[in-house]
């Protein structure tokens, strides 16, 4: 990506936020690439900062778990929120109105395989960000904490 998409992604991420906070029920439904897709907002500590740092990410809800893409775009490096949840796995999430403190964890094996499936399936573009990359795709489970 160069400079100026950068910038535009980001202007987008702040939109969606923004969004969120005016209105969860329309921000939770996204449109990227043409498709609507759910939306949630992930609430995860900086490792460095130790401040809240939000951003909006497409989900799968699956059970009562939600299911969430480190993809990047297919960059060579993981999205700093995964490896905010890495150092710290407490998070709190927002889904439309609804609100869950949440634990993530990282998928793997089968449990990874399968869930990859169904991610692609929610968003093909996945599959190309893969195809970018030699690291291998986090997929993020986060679990509410009762």
């Amino acid at each position: 990506m160069n400079e100026q998409e950068i910038r535009d992604q980001w202007q987008r991420i702040k939109d969606h936020i923004k969004r969120y906070e005016e209105d969860p029920v329309a921000a939770h439904e996204h449109n990227p690439y043409g498709k609507v897709v759910p939306a949630l907002l992930l609430t995860a500590t900086g490792r460095k900062s130790g401040k809240a740092r939000n951003l909006p990410l497409i989900y799968k809800k699956i059970g009562e778990r939600f299911v969430i893409v480190g993809s990047k775009a297919g960059m060579d490096e993981h999205p700093a929120w995964y490896k905010n949840l890495l150092a710290n796995p407490d998070c709190h999430i927002q889904v439309a109105k609804d609100h869950y403190d949440v634990r993530a964890r990282t998928a793997t094996g089968a449990e990874r395989d399968d869930l990859w499936t169904q991610m692609v399936e929610l968003l093909p573009q996945y599959e190309e960000y893969q195809s970018r990359t030699t690291r291998q795709i986090p997929i993020v489970v986060l679990e509410p904490q009762h």
